[in-house]
């Protein structure tokens, strides 16, 4: 379901050399002795997920889909991310579908917020509501905007069958309000990070009411955590594309650029900027995760890429089987010149602009490229990719001896702005 290319990192690797180092860190993510060791809920949780609460996942997907034709899906960060992400990619842009997702609570931007609700106006509406702590400002913000909205369309006893809510099992400011009006909810564990949540309720239930089947993603996040915890580092993918990564950036390579060829795989980069970014920035350590979308991008950081600073490497991360395909149409006058693509197969011609550009970028440009091919745009794909980054991301931090599952330098902005909102 995923195949791992390092044909074109324009470096070889003696495996063996690294696997003491791999080993050791290996025994201490899957004996959970390593920092940050109170938050690997998600090492294990494809066999330890609370199987009543998925079933109920289901329900309520079927009910959402039943009641309105946009879901409002509140949160922000890992609470948002990973969701998009995966509808994204296995629906892909302009699905017609009787229901419709809007992620908001995720930006200030008043005209966001503004534009949504007069969207919506006309429209049968849901909200599923996502925080641990309940007091995320944007979220929040967001939330209770547009609470107030569905309960002056539906009164308050209908908004309640409205209103889903994912919190913490017992604190925040969501729970009481659950207890109160009785709002149908749904756990994030204490010991799963926001980033790493998308496995859990947080992004299962958005990506259910998208009409995914989540089962085959449960059986993909299963077969991912089997075949990407092998301690061997020549028969774990995972392993060699985090190592990689380290070596890179011993080479200078402070950059992971992630690139993909379809817009509809782009919210992948936005999932893995905040999965890595937010791990692995610690202590003045870690690479910098920054994405384009080509071939659009190739107009406009293709130069840079080509003859900048050297101071990256591409993560490409590519699909063997588009959502969808065509052939390029014959036209007998030719006047636009481009008969020569005729009943060429579009994705084909997508694949000949990565080829072309993964020549220039390593053998003129001397810009490293990983190359990380998904089998489809399927659930089962995305729940097996999913693991394929979580353990990678955990071997590249290890290695960095860094805690990937705090992010302390995020508070400090908080408090600055708690400060001018006059936030006590």
């Amino acid at each position: 379901m995923l195949k791992l290319n390092l044909d074109h990192v324009l470096m070889d690797v003696e495996w063996e050399k690294y696997q003491p180092r791999v080993s050791e860190l290996h025994h201490q993510l899957l004996s959970k002795t390593g920092k940050g060791n109170d938050y690997l809920g998600w090492l294990d949780w494809p066999y330890e997920y609370d199987k009543q609460e998925f079933e109920r996942i289901k329900k309520a997907a079927i009910k959402i889909r039943e009641q309105a034709q946009v879901l409002l899906v509140c949160g922000i960060g890992g609470s948002y991310l990973g969701s998009k992400a995966a509808v994204e990619m296995i629906n892909g842009h302009f699905k017609q579908d009787s229901l419709e997702l809007i992620f908001v609570g995720n930006t200030f931007s008043s005209t966001e917020i503004v534009r949504v609700l007069d969207y919506i106006q006309d429209k049968e509406v849901a909200i599923n509501v996502i925080s641990k702590s309940g007091s995320t400002t944007e979220t929040a913000i967001a939330f209770r905007i547009f609470r107030q909205f569905v309960e002056e369309k539906y009164g308050i006893e209908e908004s309640i069958n409205r209103i889903y809510v994912t919190t913490d099992k017992e604190r925040g400011l969501l729970r009481p309000l659950v207890k109160e009006r009785g709002y149908e909810s749904f756990i994030i564990p204490d010991d799963i990070g926001g980033r790493f949540s998308v496995i859990t309720a947080v992004g299962l239930l958005p990506i259910a009411a998208a009409g995914i089947n989540i089962d085959k993603m449960m059986k993909g996040f299963v077969d991912g955590r089997n075949e990407f915890s092998k301690e061997n580092i020549t028969e774990n993918p995972a392993y060699q594309y985090a190592l990689m990564r380290r070596l890179l950036q011993e080479q200078g390579k402070d950059v992971e650029l992630f690139v993909t060829y379809e817009s509809h795989l782009s919210f992948i980069s936005e999932w893995l900027k905040q999965l890595d970014g937010e791990s692995e920035g610690k202590e003045g350590k870690g690479l910098f995760p920054a994405s384009v979308t080509n071939s659009t991008d190739l107009h406009s950081m293709g130069q840079f890429v080509q003859e900048g600073t050297k101071l990256l490497f591409e993560t490409v991360i590519t699909t063997k089987n588009p959502l969808a395909d065509m052939k390029f149409p014959v036209d007998a006058t030719n006047a636009d010149g481009m008969s020569y693509l005729e009943n060429k197969s579009l994705h084909w011609v997508n694949q000949q602009a990565m080829l072309g550009t993964l020549e220039a970028h390593t053998v003129e440009g001397n810009v490293p490229n990983i190359l990380i091919e998904l089998e489809d745009n399927s659930a089962y794909t995305f729940g097996y990719m999913v693991y394929f980054f979580f353990m990678a991301l955990a071997m590249t931090a290890y290695y960095l001896d860094v805690n990937p599952f705090d992010q302390p330098g995020v508070e400090v902005y908080k408090k600055n702005m708690f400060k001018r909102l006059g936030k006590e």
